[in-house]
């Protein structure tokens, strides 16, 4: 993955915070088709947040290692690892 990409979210996916989770779900057409909701966990949810259009894959990895105890090498192949996930589900695409 190129560090200096930048991911935009998708319109059709919508970030709900529901009691201590937090779940992104895809706007459907038919009710039958909900069987796609994702949860997140702490870290998944504020990437999420970070994920603007503006900010680099990197920019965002700096600031994880700010917020949180993580080694660069940890916070780089696990956002890469999430990002990659949410790329697969339509939830973002690079810019």
């Amino acid at each position: 993955m190129n560090l200096q990409k930048k991911y935009k979210k998708n319109p059709n996916i919508v970030f709900r915070k529901v009691v201590d989770e937090c779940i992104l779900v895809p706007i459907k057409q038919k009710a039958d088709e909900l069987d796609s909701i994702f949860t997140l966990n702490n870290v998944g949810s504020r990437i999420w947040e970070l994920i603007d259009g503006e900010k680099s894959v990197t920019d965002i990895r700096e600031i994880l290692i700010g917020e949180y105890e993580v080694i660069t090498k940890e916070a780089e192949a696990d956002l890469q690892e999430f990002i990659g996930k949410l790329e697969q589900i339509g939830a973002v695409r690079a810019e």
